[in-house]
This record gives C-alpha cells, structure tokens and sequence, in this order.
C-alpha cells in the first residue's frame, strides 16, 4: 500500500539502524523530522548524543520533557577470527531463541555488510545437546568471508555495530505495523508529532521533544538530557510488553493492541509519581481517550533517570503495547500510536504553572 507522511517518517525512523552508542543515524532522522516544528534556535545535541527539540508556548511557563528513545538493542564486533567469522557483543537486552539464522548488517567505514547469525549445525550435536538453546557466546556471524584479511577487507572492525536487519512493513490489516526498532523508534515518533500537533496552538509551557540515547544500557542519554534540560514534568514515551497472543495469561502481560496506550503504575527504575498519574487518567476519561494500565516488575524506561534529576521530576512512562520487543521484529497497532500522541497534547495543553505545582505536592 502506498505509505503517507506518517508511515513514511515511521519508515525511516525503523529502518535507521543505531545500537547504543551509534546513534547518529537515528538522530538525523528524528531530527529532518521534528525540526519544522521547533522554534528557531530549539535543537541541540547534548554532549552525549541526545537531540533536545524546544517548543515553547509559553517561555515563562513550566518545562515538559517527551522522551523517547534513539537507540534499539543489537550487537558490537567484538573480533574476526583466522576463517572470518566474526564474535560479537549483545548491546542490550537479547533472548537467544530468537537470534540464530537472522539477518544483520553490520555498518562499517566502507558502507554496510551483510551477515547472519549462525551455530554449530544440531546434526552433529549429541541428543542432549539439541534440547538445550545455543548460548550466545557459541554464536558468531557470517559474512561470507574466508579469512580475517577477507573480512578486514570489507571494513570490518572491532568495534563496529551489527543491527538487526528488517524492512518496515504495513500488515493485510492496515493499522498493524512490522519493524524493527519499535523499541524505541515509535517513542521518538511520538515526540516529532507531539510538536507538530502544537505548532499552531497556544500552550502554557515550554515543551521538549527528546531523543535520548544509550536506554537500554542503562537510561544513560536521559540523565544528560534531563540534567540540560531541568524539566517541572517528565514522560518517557517507550514501547509495553503485549499479552494478546496464545500462552500468555492476562496475569503475566494485560496489554492490548488497539486497546490504547499504557500507563505503567511501576517498574524496576521508578514508582510512578501518583499526582501525575491521577492527572494523566483524568485527562484521558475526559477526552474519552482508551487507556490500560501497566506494572512491570522488570525493565524500565527514561523515566526511571528523569524522575531522579536534580531536586526530583513527577514523571510518567506511557507505552505503546507492542508483540515480540527485543527482536528482529515487532508489532503494534497504529490507533495506540495516534491515541497516545493525543494524549500527551491534551496533557501539555493543560500543564499550566498552578498544575504542575498542584501535581508535584499532591
């Protein structure tokens, strides 16, 4: 199907490849795209690599930080061997069951690489052998090279990122979208449209769209961005873990595409701030906005660094529920992504002086 502006920009921002501490092509994207929206001298990149957009209404008002962010888990060279096969580092979070035989692309000085992930063959693994998942420090990666000086010779260096490789893709449902990095290109999405929505109308604050990098090391671009930005409110807009499929009860995962944005109560980085919550929930009954709500006892968002800056930030994470995160390739739905970004527009719209105040002390 032919794609619109918004799938377009979802398109490029997916496809961009950016491990943590590779952000650069990402940020590029996200920053073709949320600068139209900005005021005039309203982007800067952080010393860490974060792009902080402005957008102000009102420029003594309180300050709104939307982040999401730029990197998505993949792999770092880590040395090629005397065959040219290459070892590698996880850079993130990484289940094994889902990396043998994939695609990835390693970016290199000389241009991009192909590879893909292989083992041992199970045909000469002893029975025992074959019921147990491969580690993956017995994987490597495959670029067709025959030897060190063949793989070096392609631009290969330690050090290089590997990304998983997968093309954006609009499912025979039309609102179901595939791609890779939705974890946590649709965050930074979100930020770009969130500006846009405000461009043209009066708002009693100034906002920040941010793309932060290194998340999913340990939330690092958003303690420099937070720290550059001294936000009154922090949301860390990032992807849920969705329970809709065969084997998972609503115990174990509640999320539901199409069934709008979540709200996480808790996670391992942060108790969600209550006055926050409270005003959150409120807004979107008020708007007859669907909502879920989410409480992860693992992980966590940019939300968990934000919340902790400086003399303390009410923050919030609001996640778009999305099927098979930490992988190759993942869906969600496109009406939690609309929902949510018209959520977080009522909520700034709203966020005058005297609300923030009532919300940090209630």
């Amino acid at each position: 199907m032919p794609l619109d502006d918004t799938l377009h920009m979802l398109k490029e921002l997916t496809d961009a490849k950016g491990i943590p501490g590779n952000e650069s092509e990402p940020r590029q994207v996200m920053e073709k795209h949320i600068r139209p929206y900005t005021d005039a001298d309203g982007i800067v990149t952080d010393h860490l690599g974060s792009l902080i957009a402005k957008k102000t209404g009102d420029k003594d008002g309180p300050k709104i930080m939307v982040a999401g962010h730029l990197d998505e888990v993949g792999f770092m060279i880590t040395s090629i061997d005397d065959r040219g096969y290459l070892r590698f580092q996880t850079v993130g979070g990484w289940w094994s069951q889902v990396m043998l035989a994939q695609r990835v692309t390693i970016v290199t000085s000389k241009g991009d690489v192909t590879g893909v992930i292989g083992s041992k063959p199970p045909h000469i693994l002893s029975p025992e052998a074959r019921k147990k998942p491969v580690e993956i420090k017995d994987m490597f990666i495959d670029i067709g090279a025959s030897s060190r000086e063949e793989a070096e010779g392609f631009g290969v260096r330690p050090g290089d990122q590997a990304v998983p490789y997968f093309e954006f893709t609009v499912m025979e449902n039309e609102k179901m979208l595939l791609a890779k990095a939705w974890d946590n290109r649709i965050g930074c999405a979100i930020a770009i449209d969130v500006l846009k929505a405000l461009k043209d109308k009066k708002h009693p604050n100034i906002v920040y769209g941010v793309g932060t990098i290194q998340e999913e090391v340990g939330l690092r671009g958003a303690k420099t961005a937070a720290h550059y930005i001294q936000p009154d409110i922090g949301f860390g807009v990032d992807v849920g873990v969705a329970g809709d499929m065969p084997g998972v009860t609503s115990k174990e995962a509640s999320g539901t595409l199409g069934k709008g944005p979540q709200i996480v109560l808790y996670d391992a980085s942060m108790v969600s701030h209550k006055g926050l919550r409270d005003f959150v929930v409120a807004t979107a009954d008020e708007a007859n906005i669907p909502y879920q709500y989410e409480a992860m006892p693992g992980g966590g968002t940019d939300s968990g660094a934000i919340h902790v800056t400086a003399n303390g930030v009410p923050a919030l994470s609001i996640t778009i529920p999305t099927r098979y995160i930490h992988s190759h390739a993942g869906i969600l739905h496109r009406d939690d992504y609309e929902n949510t970004v018209d959520l977080i527009v009522r909520i700034i719209e709203k966020l005058d002086k005297e609300t923030v105040r009532a919300i940090t002390f209630d």
